[in-house]
């Protein structure tokens, strides 16, 4: 059996990658603009940390390595500004989001590469599909068998990371009535799933992948599209399910939040065999529900996600302060439960503006951290139901309805 080298890392260090719409700041649609934007940054210093992605209507931002949360904050903003400089030169906009709201996957280009041509022809319109946009947390582990300690203890908490990164409600012009859509998409291929419960360490993790090979399953660890796994080359834990934020300053109190987490995890027992029978139903709600989903504990008590995260910042906070990450914790906490995730901030935009191009200016806008002088009104609850139909008529996603301000927003997020 070949044995896969593991690079040790220093626990407790972290990074991001942010995989990003490039928008047309005309129509708001998606733009194939990488190619141009790579060209733009080639001589900027962060060049080597901005990459295409699947489709030419992504790029993706990756950090550097970080002990605390806030230098990655610094680190992410800097990134940010220089991005929509290069951005503003080629004339697009950038946007977070787990998904854009009425792109339609036919359109979209895959990127000129063999790894993203060989996708293309091995999985056909679902490349196209994977036009989703997410964010990875890379944690920090000494060795493959923490490594595997480390998904195992953070797999209960899946559906946590989710609901609280949901930014994908709107997909092809239609409210999806999910908070996070975007991982269906990712579930559409067939190594997406989780780490299998009988993996305990880093030997049987081996002998699982060295399986998967013999099998013509898989040729690399990248061919597995799980929740959570381990990346051996950086010697981290990656953590997948994430959307991507509207904002780095989520990204970061994600971060932060994973990395609080991590430490909990290394000082309590394992899950209980049990956690892996609640897994999908688990992962299924906080899709759907966002923080109102039910939870399943791996006890058995079943609960509402937010109550459980209730009670998981409370178990956290102690860790955090000697992190030094309270006030990044704290402001997670507090704007999740009093506001909600991005998913309801985006449907807030739509029950206000009611077109969705404009929610995607406002996309755009948050990614760059404007800010509106003028207090958000509240906006009353209302059931939409998903349908085959598109929220507006076609002509509607090109034209602001009559009587609409451009760009309206609340003065907050995050």
């Amino acid at each position: 059996m070949e044995q896969i080298p593991f690079i040790s890392s220093a626990p407790n260090t972290l990074g991001i990658e942010l995989e990003l719409q490039l928008i047309n700041p005309r129509s708001f649609d998606l733009a194939a603009a990488a190619d141009e934007l790579l060209a733009q940054m080639a001589n900027h210093p962060i060049a080597d940390r901005v990459k295409p992605e699947i489709t030419r209507s992504m790029i993706e931002l990756n950090s550097s390595v970080h002990e605390h949360p806030m230098g990655l904050l610094a680190e992410m903003r800097e990134m940010r500004d220089a991005l929509c400089e290069a951005a503003d030169a080629v004339g697009v906009s950038v946007a977070g989001g787990g998904a854009h709201p009425f792109m339609r996957w036919q359109e979209r280009a895959i990127s000129d590469s063999p790894r993203f041509q060989y996708l293309a022809e091995m999985y056909g319109y679902l490349a196209r599909q994977f036009t989703v946009f997410g964010q990875h947390i890379h944690l920090g582990v000494p060795s493959g068998d923490a490594a595997v300690r480390m998904v195992r203890g953070l797999s209960p908490y899946v559906p946590h990371f989710i609901a609280l990164s949901a930014s994908s409600p709107y997909y092809e012009g239609v409210d999806t009535l999910f908070s996070c859509c975007r991982l269906n998409a990712v579930s559409s291929f067939p190594l997406a799933g989780h780490l299998p419960a009988e993996v305990t360490d880093w030997y049987r993790f081996e002998a699982h992948m060295a399986q998967l090979r013999a099998s013509g399953l898989a040729e690399s660890i990248k061919d597995l599209y799980w929740d959570i796994r381990p990346k051996p080359e950086f010697g981290t834990v990656e953590i997948r399910v994430c959307d991507t934020p509207l904002t780095v300053e989520r990204a970061c109190q994600l971060a932060a939040f994973a990395q609080a987490l991590a430490v909990l995890v290394t000082r309590e027992p394992e899950p209980a065999p049990a956690a892996w029978l609640a897994y999908r139903s688990n992962h299924f709600q906080a899709c759907r529900f966002g923080l109102q989903g039910s939870y399943v504990t791996p006890d058995g008590q079943r609960l509402r996600l937010i109550d459980h995260l209730r009670g998981l910042f409370q178990r956290l906070m102690p860790i955090a302060d000697e992190l030094g990450t309270g006030d990044m914790l704290v402001a997670l906490r507090d704007e999740s439960i009093r506001s909600g995730n991005d998913a309801r901030w985006l449907r807030s935009q739509f029950h206000r503006v009611r077109d969705l191009p404009l929610v995607v200016e406002s996309m755009a806008r948050a990614w760059r951290g404007e800010s509106e002088a003028t207090p958000a009104a509240e906006v009353p609850r209302r059931r939409i139901r998903a349908t085959s139909e598109p929220v507006h008529g076609v002509q509607a996603l090109a034209t602001p309805e009559a009587g609409v301000t451009p760009g309206w927003r609340p003065d907050r997020l995050h």
